[in-house]
């Protein structure tokens, strides 16, 4: 689970570096009025950034979740993380890339700092809930670009491939989001079983009085 992960955020930059671009009509911008295409050292530092924004939750995470389950997946989280940005870093230096800053690395950095502001402000288990919401909707958001943008515009048989084989790796990432929104969802919700037991010995006693 945790190389396919790494492998999937290493082969979305590969896969853009590589051949994303080629894909792109080159041109087509301004005119059309569609957003430019990032380059190659904008790409690069789009990966780092969306790679780092998790390491820094994470990060936070680990040290101030309050459910022990929070904080292992926490901590799983930066092992990934950590790793694949080390083996993006790597894949850019071998092309000779330098990652170069864009509207998209940027903003994905403002929503970075807004995250850990946010998160700062909450404990327990209000933190616990807002993080891996936060996860959640951070995995489905990778996982639906992979699915509908990366896999069909794939035009390297090789590269479409391997993103088909490491998707269900970080499908199951999603899935162990999701298991742990649920079971916070579960403990927070009000157990009204104990209520009406107590409720109903309450009443028990006083007619037997």
């Amino acid at each position: 689970m945790t190389v396919a992960k790494q492998l999937v955020i290493v082969l979305v930059g590969v896969m853009w570096l590589g051949v994303g671009r080629a894909a792109e009509p080159q041109g087509q911008s301004a005119k059309g009025g569609a957003a430019a295409a990032p380059n190659d050292a904008q790409i690069a530092a789009i990966v780092v950034a969306a790679n780092q924004a998790d390491i820094d939750a994470a990060q936070l995470a680990e040290s101030r979740a309050s459910d022990p389950a929070v904080k292992q997946f926490a901590g799983t989280m930066i092992r990934d993380h950590e790793s694949a940005n080390k083996q993006a870093k790597d894949l850019v230096a071998k092309l000779k890339v330098k990652p170069e800053p864009s509207d998209t690395s940027k903003s994905l950095k403002t929503e970075d700092r807004e995250n850990l502001a946010s998160l700062k402000k909450l404990k327990g288990a209000a933190f616990d809930k807002a993080y891996v919401d936060h996860e959640v909707a951070y995995h489905q958001q990778v996982l639906d670009a992979i699915n509908s943008t990366l896999l069909p515009n794939a035009k390297n048989a090789e590269l479409k491939a391997l993103l088909e084989k490491v998707t269900p790796g970080f499908q199951a990432h999603l899935d162990h989001a999701k298991h742990l929104q649920s079971q916070l969802a579960s403990a927070r919700a009000p157990s009204t079983g104990g209520t009406a037991s107590g409720a109903g010995g309450a009443s028990g006693g006083g007619s037997g009085k």
